[in-house]
Order: structure tokens, then sequence, then C-alpha cells
């Protein structure tokens, strides 16, 4: 073997080798799943749960909260949601606060969810088939409509995030109602009623948005 021949030998075997590990890291860094592939996935897992047992449900409530947990822990970002709804109070709060916030928040976006799962009377919930293409590399938003028995649409839009290789969503706008800016604003005016104190705030957390007012929407 020539002097010349060893060097390119290797020089492929290394370039080869610098192919193969380029290649296992971009697999993993994308995430498993698009962002609209995200919201169809869980849009169709919990509604074949749900689907002919809206009754049975709706009296076992825990147990319909308990598919609803289990569904948005898989697509939910609950510390950036958080963080985000306390706004600028976040950088003042200490990581307690802020941990406690973020899992009491969820418990009432869960309870919130699973009310109107069994009391909203819809017959067609859908993912749009055409989206628009995201605008940042990391940030995208995935839009479907939730179609009533009486035949009214509303409109949903799902804003995500990707995250350590997976897309989460972290907003959520019903009929033109941006429910991450409503709830902090309502956090907001909590911390004025309660002079600032986090912990009375975080204690009596209970955002409430009526049905009448997301059937509203861009009407109002």
């Amino acid at each position: 073997m020539s002097q010349m021949t060893l060097p390119l030998a290797l020089f492929r075997r290394a370039f080869l080798g610098l192919c193969l590990m380029l290649a296992s890291l971009a697999a993993a860094a994308a995430p498993e799943r698009g962002p609209e592939q995200v919201i169809r996935d869980s849009v169709d897992e919990l509604m074949g749960q749900i689907e002919g047992r809206k009754d049975y449900y709706a009296n076992n409530p825990d147990e319909l909260k308990a598919l609803v947990d289990a569904n948005l822990d898989d697509i939910a970002d609950f510390r950036y949601i958080g963080a985000s709804v306390m706004g600028r109070y976040f950088q003042n709060a200490t990581p307690q606060q802020r941990s406690r916030f973020a899992n009491v928040f969820r418990q009432t976006l869960i309870d919130t969810y699973t009310k109107g799962l069994v009391t909203f009377d819809y017959r067609e919930l859908r993912v749009l088939d055409t989206q628009r293409p995201p605008r940042h590399e990391d940030q995208a938003a995935v839009a479907m409509e939730v179609v009533a028995m009486d035949g009214a649409v509303y409109p949903v839009s799902y804003t995500l995030r990707l995250s350590d290789g997976q897309w989460k969503v972290v907003n959520v706008i019903v009929n033109g109602i941006n429910l991450g800016l409503t709830f902090r604003n309502q956090f907001d005016q909590a911390m004025r009623d309660h002079g600032r104190d986090y912990d009375a705030v975080i204690a009596g957390w209970a955002p409430e948005i009526a049905v009448e007012e997301l059937e509203q929407g861009v009407d109002a």
C-alpha cells in the first residue's frame, strides 16, 4: 500500500464517521412530530376516549380529569405558560412560588377544560388541513375549529414552541379571545387587589371565562 493510499483510506473512514455522527445528531435533535401532528394526535386520542361516553364522564368527572391531565401533559408546557401568565411578576417570585403557581394553574386549566368537554354541545373538533407556515423555526401556530351542534363554528388557534426537541403548546386563542393574555390580565389584577401578595393570589387563583364570552369572541 502506497504512502498516498493509507491517508486517503483513513480520510474516507473519518469522513464517513463524521457524516454518520452528524446524521445521528440531526435525528436526535429533530422533533418526532411536527406541531400540526402533535395537535391532531392529541385531539384524536382524547376524542376517541370520550366519544359515546359523555354522559358517563359527566357523572365521573375525576376520571375525565385524569384523561385530560394525561393528554395535556404530553402537549402543554405548563411551566412556560405559568411564567407567561405571571408576566412582570415572575421575576420577583421565589422558585417555590413559581412552581406552586404552575401547578395551581395546571389544575385550574384541567378543571375548566374538563367542564367544557361535558357541558359544551359540540358536533366536531377538526384540525384544519391548510396551515400557515411558521414564522420562526421554534414557533408555530396550528388552527382548528370546534363545530357546535347548531352548526356554529368557533376557530381555535394553538401556539406551540419547540423545546428540547418537542413541540409544546404555550397559548390558545379561542374565537378571537387570547386565553394567555386574558389570564395574565387576571393575574395582574389579582396582584393589585391583594397588594402584590404572591401567596394570597396563588392560593385564591380561580380564573374563569364564561362559555358565553367565548361564544361571543370576535363579535363582542
